[in-house]
């Protein structure tokens, strides 16, 4: 093979499998220098396993590992670690954070590769006592900031900063890595605005023009064809598709991804119902959040009885803040009416025993317990907060788990929503994103509230189980009555989805909506008071 020909990186014949579960098959892949590739598929179609070899990911070697040759400038690579990874080249930048709050971006950029001088202490208790550069430590960020070509402050601390920032001193860490070769992106555009998510597709394209190979996990399909050379589609542990970019379109990929055809949002009704004359259950007055990046400012808001509200807007406008105060997560004022009767805020313990459900837009930090299984993630928090799911012995004073009962409600919501696993008692670290996220509704589920408030429960979620998990929260309204408080990114599947969307800008209800009403009207309320 010609040496400029050559590839960065080849996978060969790479398989895998958990507890006999088959869930990579003969996969081959090959990036060279300076390429972009989309990896896409359904959740669970095996992409995150195969970043995890690649990556050296303990839970793969800790799983029997995987057959099958990972090949890297021509030499053939065994990653005992991600640290293996890194010194080889390849940087990942994962979909759940991995900064710390209390750092600032410079501080994150460098962590554990800070440069360092001795002194008179160190020399005597060891290199532990070195002092940070700190005028070479933010030089450093600041160059890797300027090659991501996305202006971030260096100074702010991570827990003031507003999510998307988050995910660009993610990847500026990577960038900062001198011996960087490939970098793997999953579901980066997820927390990004419109504009925001622009800016990493171009910083994308400025990397790959310095030579940096990237694969670009996303189910933005038109992001893969904007940025990218070449799509791979798995399903079910297999590449079945590999095309270059220019010549295929989302509806192709989106066939290939699903085995079937899948609706565009052109083509998805929007049928919201009108609920004028129904009941009042819901009335937020004055409600302020301090929630840092979504700090909530003054929301009065009435929620109907039945109905299915949704909350849009950009990011950093408020949205994610009104469920997060009135559940308690965050320092909240104001006045919340349920039924009637006022719900005390900043205790969340009071909203849940008041028939409120909340599913997170944080799944890993506030929704899941991840180490333990599906069935104690769902039958969990009923059993902690209704009594239920146990049995009763001596009128009430012994209480068992009732194993059985426990099993039934998981393989129900396993079968309704489609979660992709091995077993109900598989542990939830162990599943994909999507299928996540989707245990995360079934717990809020099987609480059967009177009022669920549920944030972004499509993020990062593929194309086929959005349509799913928007029809289980319709069916769920529909079929129990529930009312629903749904605050989503996405303004199409808000049309889809609810009777009235409300728009949250500069922190505040900026106006309220029939769900029919055009993205034209939607929008402009979405700008009308951006701070």
């Amino acid at each position: 093979m010609n040496e400029q020909n050559k590839p960065l990186l080849e996978l060969r014949n790479i398989q895998k499998d958990f507890f006999g579960n088959q869930v990579l098959t003969d996969i081959n892949l090959t990036l060279h220098e300076g390429e972009v590739i989309g990896l896409v598929g359904e959740n669970g179609a095996g992409k995150s396993t195969l970043m995890r070899i690649l990556f050296g990911a303990d839970m793969i070697r800790e799983t029997g590992g995987y057959g099958g040759d990972v090949i890297l400038n021509g030499e053939t690579v065994h990653f005992s670690s991600p640290f293996d990874a890194i010194a080889a080249g390849i940087g990942m930048v994962h979909q759940e954070f991995s900064l710390i709050p209390g750092f600032t971006t410079t501080e994150n950029i460098l962590l554990n590769r800070e440069p360092t001088r001795s002194n008179v202490i160190s020399q005597i208790f060891g290199d532990r006592m070195n002092t940070l550069k700190r005028t070479e430590m933010d030089e450093r960020a600041a160059n890797a900031i300027e090659i991501m070509g996305v202006d971030i402050d260096r100074s702010m601390v991570i827990s003031d900063m507003p999510v998307g920032h988050k995910q660009f001193t993610e990847i500026a860490r990577e960038l900062s890595k001198e011996q960087l070769k490939l970098l793997i992106l999953d579901e980066p555009t997820a927390v990004l605005t419109e504009r925001e998510a622009e800016a990493l597709l171009e910083s994308i394209r400025g990397m790959a023009a310095r030579g940096i190979a990237i694969i670009f996990i996303t189910h933005r399909l038109q992001e893969i064809l904007s940025v990218c050379n070449r799509v791979v589609v798995m399903r079910d542990g297999y590449v079945v598709n590999e095309s270059p970019a220019s010549e295929t379109n989302v509806q192709e990929i989106t066939r290939w991804m699903v085995g079937r055809e899948v609706k565009g949002g052109e083509e998805t009704s929007v049928s919201s119902r009108n609920t004028e004359t129904s009941k009042t259950i819901l009335s937020i007055r004055k409600l302020w959040v301090d929630m840092p990046g979504e700090t909530v400012r003054n929301v009065s808001l009435d929620v109907k009885e039945g109905e299915i509200l949704g909350i849009g807007g950009l990011a950093g406008q408020g949205k994610l803040g009104i469920p997060n105060g009135i559940m308690g997560l965050y320092p909240a004022g104001g006045t919340v009416l349920f039924d009637g009767s006022e719900i005390p805020l900043n205790n969340p313990r009071r909203c849940l025993d008041s028939s409120f459900a909340f599913v997170s837009e944080d799944r890993r930090g506030v929704g899941l317990l991840l180490d333990e299984s599906l069935e104690w993630n769902i039958a969990f928090p009923a059993m902690q907060i209704q009594n239920r799911f146990l049995k009763k012995y001596l009128g009430g004073l012994i209480k068992w788990r009732d194993e059985n009962a426990i099993r039934e409600i998981t393989e129900k919501y396993i079968d309704e929503l489609a979660i992709k696993c091995t077993s109900s008692r598989q542990k939830a670290k162990e599943l994909s994103g999507g299928n996540q996220q989707k245990v995360c509704l079934a717990k809020a589920f099987a609480l059967n509230p009177r009022v669920l408030f549920v944030s972004e429960p499509t993020r990062g979620i593929d194309v086929g189980a959005k349509a799913l998990v928007l029809q289980a929260l319709k069916n769920f309204n529909r079929e129990s009555g529930v009312t629903i408080v749904m605050v989503s990114s996405e303004l199409e599947e808000l049309r889809q989805s609810c009777d009235r969307i409300a728009i949250v800008s500069g922190g505040k209800i900026a106006g309220i909506l029939p769900a029919a009403s055009s993205v034209e009207e939607l929008g402009a309320l979405m700008l009308s008071q951006v701070i």
